[in-house]
């Protein structure tokens, strides 16, 4: 059997970072590396609903990574408008990084969306909202840390949902993993089931809608349990 894994980079690193804490670059590649590996072994845990028919090893298609290379831009906070370059945070400095060690690594590609800049804007965070509508603050108490620049990626979903299809049509794997927490991927794993390719969803021990198993094959997480011990392999 042929394996295409296939990633939601944003997925990924929010729920790397829930299960390892803040890791550099390199280490959160060769972890994401890992995994995808841990994927194309049968698997050995009595807990997870996927299980390879055969008790041999998969072959590696390719590892295919998509996301979005890290906010440029250049703004000024909303309250002090003091001005602030994304281009030389720490988070687009890391997530530079960690797309370079993903490219020196055999059989992963990356396919890289981008961030609509023009769109973005301020929006007020969650819990400042809820403070100010619950009266516990003024409109005059807000700060630049109440607000986060928002911003949308564009161009991610609609690569994987290509990917899949010319990976079923042109028959290139037996299996697709997908790893990703949401259900955009519905109608490219109906395409992909209805051509024959094995489709597993790994949501690294996210909780999924229930009726989303009636549209995958199998849901194996392959990284420790945020919480618990490392699961057999």
């Amino acid at each position: 059997m042929r394996a295409a894994i296939l990633i939601d980079g944003g997925f990924f690193l929010k729920r790397h970072h829930r299960a390892r804490g803040a890791q550099p670059p390199a280490e959160a590649a060769k972890d994401l590396y890992t995994m995808c590996f841990r994927h194309l072994a049968p698997s050995k845990a009595p807990n997870q609903t996927y299980q390879q028919n055969s008790g041999e090893r998969s072959q590696l298609y390719r590892i295919l990574y998509y996301d979005c290379p890290p906010l440029m831009h250049k703004a000024h906070y909303p309250v002090s408008k003091n001005p602030i370059d994304y281009a030389k945070t720490p988070v687009a400095k890391w997530r530079l990084e960690f797309h370079e060690q993903l490219r020196k690594k055999r059989k992963i590609a990356l396919r890289l969306g981008y961030i609509n800049e023009r769109s973005g804007r301020w929006i007020l965070k969650k819990d400042a909202q809820r403070r100010l509508l619950a009266g516990e603050v003024v409109i005059a108490d807000l700060n630049d840390d109440d607000f986060v620049f928002d911003v949308r990626q564009k161009g991610v979903d609609m690569r994987i949902g290509i990917d899949i299809a010319s990976i079923a049509y042109k028959r290139q794997a037996d299996q697709i993993v997908l790893i990703a927490g949401d259900s955009d991927f519905v109608p490219a794993a109906k395409l992909a089931r209805r051509e024959g390719i094995d489709f597993v969803l790994d949501p690294m021990w996210a909780n999924i809608r229930a009726d989303l198993h009636e549209h995958i094959d199998g849901l194996r997480s392959v990284i420790p349990r945020p919480g618990a011990d490392p699961i057999s392999q």
